[in-house]
């Protein structure tokens, strides 16, 4: 079940949200728990199983550590903990490819494969391991009290509006709000605001998309206007499939009375790639600072280590990314290279790159590493490459031109219109209100919604593309 969903429109969420108002305040996190145990269940039960464990490994984890005298034994039972979680993120993500890698390697010298049936990766399983991670260390650092009740813990673990696809929530950020909130009118509203936008994002214009996305990275020798028009489709997609996620959770955590941290921060504005990392998925990148980044020693070592730091951090963010393929930790290198080159023309004293210069750099090498994310294998990237750079022809190709409808040039440009609305706030917000601006405001998101049903109920659900991550 995903959120732009028949089932989970007319069915789960109205539902629940029925319950959860008439529940009194302090059974509204074991309504919530059990919501949200039911909402993982839909999808698949087996791996209810799986959350539940990670749940109780790090609700009693972080009693013991907090339990536990200061010196190598509690270090050694943060230590254990994180491998346990660690080897469950690696078996679920990178079993498939470490045995797909190692066969082609032993078929070089002509022996037979290994017999492997493949491991399914469980939805969410990327988010909710962090999620573990961060607690224990936050409570190893005492920056948090280990939280005594494991309802109130299970139900932070599992809110459905967040489990799937993030924002990757911290204790730190709704302990409070875990233990007391007020569901009233005016953030209900604001949260089912926020959701009809998000949900707008995800079927008008990510999922309008996906059809040209899928045929351009399916070309075997795309032309140069295949394959710029397979990665200008895939960056709008990519963008309005997991913002739209982002705000549909930020809306429905709103409408229960949790005030979610904002995930994106119109990034294909950046005006540099450190900038682009700090408004791209921001609880993911604030994670990777705080957790990976700085505890390795971040820019404190010296230039060639600050170097270094940047390169493995990235390299595991492309690696936590997913493991069927090892474009990820490609992708995930680049931007390494990309942050450290950047810090190297800062700190060298080389000319100041004009603003919008910089811009549409950033926003050049960011298309360009999408596709390698983007793309099925190495080898189909490398097809990309060479179709972006206009080694296959000029023209559009058949096989794209027969794909391509009207609805997919206005998503694309609905997408792109978004994207740079922004730029134009100061001068749109100096301008005094008017009642057709008040009411376009109010109309737009209920409108956007109304079709997006529509389509939804014409076409079926179209999965997230942070699902497969």
């Amino acid at each position: 079940m995903v959120f732009a969903s028949l089932e989970f429109l007319t069915l789960f969420l109205p539902a629940f949200l029925v319950v959860y108002a008439l529940a009194p305040q302090r059974a509204r996190n074991f309504v919530l728990l059990v919501g949200s145990w039911l909402f993982y269940s839909w999808l698949k039960p087996i791996y209810l199983l799986l959350l539940v464990s990670v749940t109780v490994v790090a609700w009693g984890g972080g009693l013991l550590i907090e339990q536990s005298r200061a010196g190598r034994g509690r270090k050694g039972l943060l230590v254990l903990l994180l491998a346990a979680n660690a080897g469950v993120l690696c078996w679920y993500k990178y079993a498939n490819i470490l045995v797909s890698t190692f066969n082609d390697l032993i078929a070089m010298r002509g022996a037979m494969p290994l017999a492997w049936e493949r491991v399914a990766l469980p939805a969410g399983l990327s988010f909710f391991v962090l999620q573990a991670v961060s607690y224990l260390v936050d409570v190893y650092r005492k920056d948090v009290r280990a939280e005594r009740s494991f309802i109130d813990f299970a139900a932070y673990k599992a809110m459905f509006g967040q489990l799937i696809a993030g924002p990757i929530i911290r204790w730190a950020w709704v302990d409070k709000e875990m233990a007391h909130r007020t569901m009233d009118w005016e953030n209900f509203c604001l949260g089912a605001r926020r959701f009809m936008v998000g949900m707008s994002m995800k079927v008008l214009v990510a999922d309008t998309l996906a059809p040209v996305v899928d045929a351009a990275f399916a070309l075997h020798q795309p032309s140069l206007a295949d394959a710029w028009i397979g990665c200008g489709a895939y960056t709008l997609q990519l963008f309005f499939d997991f913002a739209g996620y982002s705000a549909m959770a930020i809306g429905l955590g709103l409408m229960m009375g949790f005030h979610l941290p904002e995930n994106f921060n119109h990034p294909y504005l950046a005006r540099s790639i450190q900038d682009f990392w700090r408004r791209w998925h921001l609880s993911l990148s604030s994670w990777i600072r705080d957790y990976l980044y700085i505890p390795m020693g971040g820019n404190r070592g010296g230039v060639w280590k600050t170097y270094r730091n940047l390169l493995v951090t990235m390299g595991i963010a492309g690696l936590w990314h997913g493991g069927e393929s090892w474009n990820f930790l490609l992708w995930g290198l680049a931007h390494g290279v990309a942050l450290a080159v950047a810090r190297a023309w800062s700190g060298n004293g080389l000319p100041v790159v004009p603003s919008w210069l910089s811009r549409v750099l950033t926003l050049l090498f960011v298309m360009l590493a999408w596709t390698i994310f983007r793309a099925a294998n190495f080898h189909a990237a490398l097809a990309m490459y060479r179709g972006q750079f206009g080694l296959n022809g000029i023209a559009l190709g058949d096989s794209l031109s027969y794909v391509l409808r009207p609805a997919h040039g206005l998503a694309a440009a609905l997408g792109v219109l978004c994207v740079v609305l922004p730029a134009l706030q100061p001068w749109w917000s100096s301008r005094p209100p008017t009642r057709l601006r008040v009411f376009w405001s109010a109309l737009w998101p209920v409108a956007g919604f109304l079709l997006a049903y529509a389509l939804i109920a014409a076409r079926g659900a179209v999965p997230f593309l942070y699902f497969q991550f």
